[in-house]
């Protein structure tokens, strides 16, 4: 939002919308590396406004409390999933769009280790969990992969089927893989990534293939 001058506007806090912009986004970093790193029990508001570099009101002047902090820590991830998904433009071959959705999936949780921890609960929230329907950002990347295989069925190059009970094994796969990248444990093969990864992936589509 800006101003009639064209500046940004200020919030209703009287705080300028940038700097907010910024200091909810440190807090949503700090919150997501505390929990990666050290668990729920680390999530203090001192903890917190150290790390992000603002005072311990700014979670209730962001977020209104703790719990609504860790439910944006997730949203955030998935926002961030997205928009990295979002980058790949769709092309003559559906199947190839796929696998380069796949990579595009995987550069998002690399950059975003913390985040991707706290989406789907590979870090301990203790009593700071989401509530169901608060994540309306998990079900549209979800979709993002049903419609990619939409466009494979429709162009002919996948069977005739459900194209979200296809989305979901490619994501179950592709998720399984990911975790264990983050986690270290994917070395159990020379070049995981060439000998695991992609070849797991293709073989699954191999499968569904027209």
């Amino acid at each position: 939002m800006t101003s009639p001058t064209g500046a940004p506007a200020d919030t209703p806090t009287g705080i300028p919308a940038d700097a907010a912009t910024g200091v909810r986004r440190r807090l949503v970093e700090e919150a997501a590396r505390l929990l990666g790193e050290e668990g729920p029990s680390a999530l203090t508001t001192r903890r917190l406004a150290a790390g992000a570099e603002t005072s311990t009101m700014a979670v209730y002047t962001h977020f209104g409390g703790m719990p609504a902090l860790v439910r944006e820590v997730a949203a955030e991830g998935f926002r961030r999933l997205i928009a990295h998904v979002d980058e790949v433009e769709p092309t003559d071959d559906p199947v190839d769009d796929l696998r380069r959705m796949a990579a595009a999936y995987r550069a998002n949780a690399l950059e975003n280790p913390h985040l991707y921890a706290v989406m789907f609960g590979s870090a301990s929230l203790g009593g700071f969990r989401p509530h169901e329907g608060d994540l309306d950002e998990g079900a549209a990347a979800f979709e993002q992969l049903v419609a990619g295989v939409r466009r494979a069925v429709e162009a002919g190059v996948l069977r005739a089927q459900d194209p979200a009970d296809v989305a979901g094994q490619f994501w179950a796969a592709l998720h399984g893989y990911t975790m264990l990248e983050l986690a270290h444990m994917q070395h159990v093969v020379p070049d995981p990534e060439h000998h695991l990864l992609w070849p797991m992936l293709g073989h699954l589509l191999e499968a569904h293939r027209a």
